[in-house]
């Protein structure tokens, strides 16, 4: 009789990428939608991969085929599952690289102003070339924050600072807030309460580059590319086997073996809003305009209004400076009786 072996899996952890355009309901925001069968239906229809795509850096590839790991793309992110019997090293890493895939992503994706703009500068003293890429986002369980159990990879917020810019988040005592504009004297619109959102993708997320030096010109805050991180990362995840003094976010236990809860990591990616404005379909006469801007959303209706197309944004500037986000809205007008 031929010898059967056979091996038991354990999921060590699941990456979730969720887009709030393709879940919330017009002004309500997915957390807090009542409707639990909606709620679980809106997940069954969802699927990043129209939009993004999420793949392991080849040094990540190594790792897991070393430890007999099997990892697998799913419509919600990855799950990655490793031998049951198998004891990861705490200095184990693994890394992911997540890049666009439709193009309309940047128009319906808050805080994406900003160019993702890579640098090559030479370095005289070293004969080499460093390739810098700004303000890509950088998620890790090293520095993610919770909120009611959930496990997010982008940082706390923090207070908004006199350089910040449209699309901004920030925490103003124990509410959350955005701005409109561009900072200084940029209006903000208040989102919700801090603790009853989640935590979204936002600037703080984008590491400081400490260059080599010497290095000139190197830009403020993005990413060193490498042949690990190629030129079309839109943002990078990266996971450690153990956060010291957090279990919570650490991917093994004290045995350094898959948890028999594994930790299921949360990236949130906040859907854009702009001013809506209304114009006579007939005579392009300017109707009205809402006071506060209102989110882009595949689903459900605000104020029973017709909604913008996402694709067309019309930014108003002061120069430079970016005063608002704009959406023309061309309708037909109710007869006056």
């Amino acid at each position: 009789m031929a010898e059967r072996i056979s091996t038991g899996y354990k999921r060590l952890f699941e990456i979730h990428l969720l887009h709030h355009y393709w879940l919330d309901d017009g002004v309500v925001v997915f957390d807090q939608i009542a409707d639990k069968a909606k709620k679980y239906q809106r997940l069954l229809t969802y699927n990043m991969r129209s939009f993004l795509a999420l793949a392991p850096t080849p040094a990540t590839i190594k790792t897991i085929r070393s430890l007999g790991c099997i990892y697998k793309n799913t419509a919600l992110g990855c799950v990655m599952a490793v031998p049951a019997d198998t004891k990861i090293p705490p200095a184990t890493s693994f890394s992911f690289i997540v890049t666009v895939q439709s193009a309309i992503f940047f128009n319906y994706t808050a805080s994406t102003l900003r160019p993702q703009k890579i640098h090559e500068l030479y370095q005289p003293s070293e004969d080499r070339t460093y390739r810098y890429k700004e303000s890509v986002p950088v998620l890790s369980n090293l520095t993610g924050t919770s909120r009611d159990e959930k496990l997010f990879l982008s940082m706390e917020y923090s207070e908004f600072t006199a350089t910040d810019q449209i699309e901004a988040l920030g925490k103003s005592g124990a509410d959350l807030l955005q701005l409109t504009g561009d900072q200084p004297g940029a209006g903000d619109n208040r989102l919700g309460e801090l603790n009853k959102l989640p935590v979204f993708v936002h600037q703080n997320d984008v590491p400081v580059i400490t260059p080599p030096p010497g290095l000139l010109d190197v830009p403020t805050r993005g990413v060193l590319l490498s042949s690990d991180i190629p030129d079309d990362v839109f943002a990078l995840i990266q996971l450690s086997a153990v956060r010291p003094g957090n279990a919570e976010f650490s991917l093994t236990n004290d045995q350094g073996r898959a948890k028999i809860s594994p930790p299921v990591f949360q990236v949130r990616f906040k859907n854009r809003a702009t001013f809506w404005q209304y114009f006579d379909k007939s005579t392009g006469t300017k109707i009205s305009e809402e006071t506060t801007p209102f989110p882009f959303t595949q689903f459900g209706t605000v104020r029973e209004k017709p909604k913008p197309q996402p694709e067309l944004v019309k930014v108003e500037t002061t120069g430079s400076k970016v005063e608002k986000l704009v959406s023309e809205i061309f309708i037909k007008p109710k007869p006056v009786v």
